[in-house]
C-alpha cells in the first residue's frame, strides 16, 4: 500500500520524532551525538526553522519546532538524516535500512502546555534510566532552560519569559515545573495540546486536507 502524503504546514508547531529502524541504536558513542548536533548546526542556517526543545536518545530523536517553509524543513530533515546515516555506515560498517521510515510530525498547540511538552521531551533520559537528573544528560536542551547553558541551536521557548522577571528566576521555575497530566495523556496523539488547541489544529488540518 502506498504511503499517505505527509501534512506538514509552514509556520506551524510540531513535535518531530525520528527512530532507528527496528529501534536499532543510532548513537553508539558521545562522538556520534555531537556529530549529529554539528550536522544540525551545519544545515539549520540553510533551512531556517525554530528549534525550541530537543533530546537525542540512543535509538531516536525528539524536536519541538516551528517550521518556516514546510518544504524547506522536510529538506532539512532529509539532509540531516542522510548525512548522519553516511557517518554511521562509514564508522560501523552498517548495511541495510537505517532510519525507521520518514520522520513523524505531530501537531502541537500554542498554549501554556507548550513549554511543558518541551520539558517532557527533555525528561526522556530520566524515564529511560539513562540519567538520574535531567541536567546530567548532555544531549538535550534542558541545560539551556534550567542552567543558562549556551546553545546556538535553540530559539527560546515562547512561554519561557513568562516564568520570571530574570533568567535566574526562570531557571529555578523551569526546574520546579511539574508536568501536567494533560501532557502525559496527549503526548503521542496526532494533535497535542489543550482541548481548544486540539479543536483549532484539527480544523486547520481538515481545511488543508480539503
Amino acid at each position: 500500500m502506498p504511503r499517505q502524503p505527509r501534512l506538514l504546514l509552514s509556520k506551524s508547531f510540531y513535535h518531530v520524532m525520528t527512530r532507528g529502524n527496528n529501534r536499532h541504536t543510532v548513537f553508539e558513542s558521545g562522538e556520534d551525538y555531537l556529530y549529529y548536533l554539528d550536522l544540525i548546526s551545519k544545515y539549520k542556517p540553510e533551512h531556517p526553522f525554530d528549534l525550541y526543545h530537543y533530546c537525542l536518545m540512543p535509538n531516536h530523536t525528539h524536536f519541538l519546532v516551528r517550521t518556516n517553509k514546510a518544504t524547506d524543513f522536510s529538506t532539512f530533515m532529509k539532509r540531516l538524516n542522510l548525512a548522519y546515516f553516511h557517518h554511521y555506515r562509514k564508522s560501523y560498517d552498517w548495511v541495510g535500512h537505517f532510519w525507521q521510515d520518514r520522520f513523524k510530525s505531530q501537531f502541537v498547540g500554542k498554549d501554556a502546555y507548550f513549554i511543558q511538552c518541551g520539558k517532557y521531551i527533555e525528561l526522556n533520559p530520566v524515564r529511560a534510566h539513562l540519567a538520574v537528573e535531567p541536567q546530567d544528560y548532555k544531549y538535550s536542551s534542558y541545560g539551556y532552560y534550567s542552567s543558562g547553558h549556551n546553545n546556538n541551536l535553540i530559539t527560546r521557548d515562547i512561554f519561557y519569559d513568562e516564568m520570571g522577571t530574570d533568567d535566574m528566576m526562570r531557571q529555578k521555575k523551569y526546574k520546579e515545573m511539574v508536568i501536567n497530566d494533560i501532557v502525559v495523556s496527549n503526548y503521542l496523539k496526532p494533535v497535542w495540546g489543550s482541548n481548544y488547541q486540539q479543536y483549532h489544529e484539527g480544523r486547520k488540518i481538515r481545511y488543508h486536507l480539503g
